[in-house]
């Protein structure tokens, strides 16, 4: 994780666990309520940290490095059907292996894929960071916001359940994205490009194992077990491969410890202000109903409220008022597509530029805001539909 985005989020985590402790001493947080978030959230944090480790070590493997070289011979020099492909990584990799995972270790592949064959990276930049978001909605393991609401949905992490209710807009967000992007930056990029040389793989016997438990984790994810199961299996795999080969790849950095410091003190921060009753506040401003018009405005005050602070926090405070499965589904659309105005709405686009800017890539926060301001509200507008219906 880079080391910027690292220590905000690690300061961040460290006042919200402060305000947190200081909640529980006081007793405005009972300690009761206090152990029921943390048997809540304890599976949720170590898929996350698991699944982290898999991309991490595939990522040093090389994996995805070949995998974008390859699908870059596939297009065979032309750019339309890289640009295809590329669409199709973006949403693979963030359906199964999380929004961070595309927006962290997915984005200075594609960059420098793209500088390799002379075409402009911005676009494909692009491309990973609104796609991590907004291709998000797909499976209970492609957000943290996901695992949390189909827990709250009673069916525990079923991917049939929640792909059943989240589906069609799913579909809508990732097509009206794509379209947006399409318009916007194929036009700009030249119909061909050169060919370039195949990366270097230090150890094929790595690169094979890591694709190999890749391959096998995806669909494991989706078979209705408990997600940290395959992936902690997965990642226990890969460590031991890795201590065998190259043991030097390994090393405590591997965890997202700062993502974890700042998950918990948040679980924490936002279990006192319920206890404290911002429910009250919330539903007021989320109102109620199952109706178009309900299910748009819970989706919009999910999305303001991403963009205001920071999805994570908006999807924690609106879920209780979020009392049925349309309008949980409704409160997704917008804290998970919805966050990509403003830079800080979600975590993935903030990591996302500090991989950029480590990549020597300049991006203008102006022309992040106005495309999201564009694709956004059509996505809360037409994925919401289908749950009116």
């Amino acid at each position: 994780m880079p080391h910027s985005g690292a220590v905000t989020l690690a300061i961040i985590g460290g006042v919200l666990w402060i305000l947190g402790i200081i909640a529980l001493l006081t007793g405005v947080f009972p300690a009761d309520d206090a152990l029921a978030v943390a048997d809540r959230v304890w599976p949720i944090l170590l898929f996350v940290v698991a699944v982290t480790i898999v991309a991490e070590l595939a990522s040093k493997a090389g994996l995805f490095d070949v995998v974008a070289a390859r699908l870059a011979r596939v297009a065979r020099g032309r750019t339309v059907w890289l640009w295809v492909l590329v669409v199709a990584l973006a949403t693979v990799a963030t359906a199964f292996l999380s929004l961070d995972t595309t927006a962290v270790l997915l984005t200075p592949v594609v960059v420098s894929m793209a500088v390799a064959r002379k075409l402009d990276p911005l676009p494909f930049a692009f491309v990973t960071v609104v796609l991590a978001n907004t291709a998000s909605l797909v499976l209970p393991v492609s957000n943290l916001t996901n695992l949390l609401a189909s827990e709250a949905l009673g069916g525990g992490h079923d991917p049939v359940a929640f792909l059943a209710l989240l589906g069609p807009s799913a579909l809508i967000a990732i097509a009206v994205s794509v379209v947006v992007l399409t318009l916007v930056f194929l036009r700009r990029l030249p119909k061909t490009y050169p060919d370039a040389a195949s990366p270097t793989v230090s150890d094929p016997l790595l690169l094979r194992v890591a694709g190999i438990v890749t391959v096998a984790l995806l669909p494991l994810l989706v078979v209705g077990l408990e997600p940290w199961m395959p992936a902690l299996g997965a990642a226990i795999v890969l460590v031991a491969a890795f201590a065998w080969r190259a043991p030097a790849a390994l090393g405590i950095r591997l965890v997202p410890w700062s993502l974890l410091v700042f998950a918990g003190g948040l679980f924490l921060a936002v279990g006192a202000l319920e206890a404290l009753g911002i429910g009250r506040v919330t539903s007021v401003l989320a109102g109620t109903g199952d109706d178009l018009v309900s299910l748009w405005q819970v989706a919009g005050v999910g999305a303001l409220a991403a963009n205001g602070i920071n999805n994570l926090p908006a999807y924690l405070a609106l879920e209780s008022v979020a009392g049925s499965p349309a309008r949980l589904a409704a409160l997704l659309i917008g804290v998970n597509a919805g966050p990509i105005v403003t830079p800080w709405a979600s975590l993935a686009t903030l990591l996302w530029h500090d991989r950029l800017v480590a990549a020597g890539i300049e991006v203008k926060w102006g022309r992040f805001i106005v495309l999201g301001a564009v694709i956004a509200p059509l996505i809360l507008v037409l994925g919401v539909l289908p749950l009116a219906l």
